[in-house]
């Protein structure tokens, strides 16, 4: 692939982002194939080193603000028509108490899923916990004369240790799960701001 195809395609695929991180990307990578050539690379070998254009499609879109995507999209590009801006005021009641709705269950969601990994690092606080209080009864049972009970309370402790570590994966891996989805809602809701139109 050419560069100009290759800045093309990016175009392309870039539309419906601002204007001006369009132009800042296009000239970023144009002057990295432009770096690449000139270190001896063919025009062909610095397109493909630059990588895919969905690549970089996807972290450009990853590093823009969701605020900057939204106010591009929401600023009309005409002015609206009378009819429009009276549909858009008796629809109101309908589609705003929709969207409200829609933003409710959407955030209550993720609440519920974050209060889930919060139950399971409590969890673990609690194990970890019992460890320890595990650990000091059974001295303190044993030093009074009661070593039977002591062993129980320290065979305990290292059973709650145990946990406690199994645990500790686990809540960890869930949060980077919960992270890794949160990721990937927050793209996703770029993309459909981002929605391709036909120029």
């Amino acid at each position: 692939m050419s560069k100009q195809e290759f800045l093309a395609q990016l175009h392309k695929e870039l539309y419906g982002l601002p204007q001006d991180d369009i132009e800042e990307r296009l000239i970023f990578y144009s002057e990295m194939i432009e770096d690449r050539i000139e270190e001896g690379l063919s025009e062909e070998e610095a397109v493909s080193a630059v990588g895919s254009v969905d690549e970089i499609v996807a972290q450009v879109v990853a590093n823009i603000p969701f605020a900057k995507i939204a106010k591009e999209r929401i600023n009309p590009k005409r002015r609206l028509k009378a009819w429009e801006i009276v549909l858009l005021a008796l629809g109101s009641p309908i589609w705003l108490s929709l969207g409200i709705a829609a933003v409710a269950v959407i955030l209550s969601f993720y609440a519920s899923l974050w209060s889930v990994i919060i139950s399971l690092w409590a969890v673990f606080g609690s194990l970890t916990g019992c460890l320890l209080g595990g650990m000091l009864a059974g001295i303190a049972f044993a030093c009074n004369g009661n070593v039977l009970t002591g062993v129980a309370m320290i065979g305990a402790g290292f059973v709650c240790a145990g946990l406690s570590v199994f645990m500790f994966y686990g809540c960890r891996a869930a949060t980077k799960g919960v992270l890794m989805l949160t990721k990937k809602l927050a793209v996703w809701t770029k993309n459909c701001f981002i929605k391709k139109e036909e120029a």
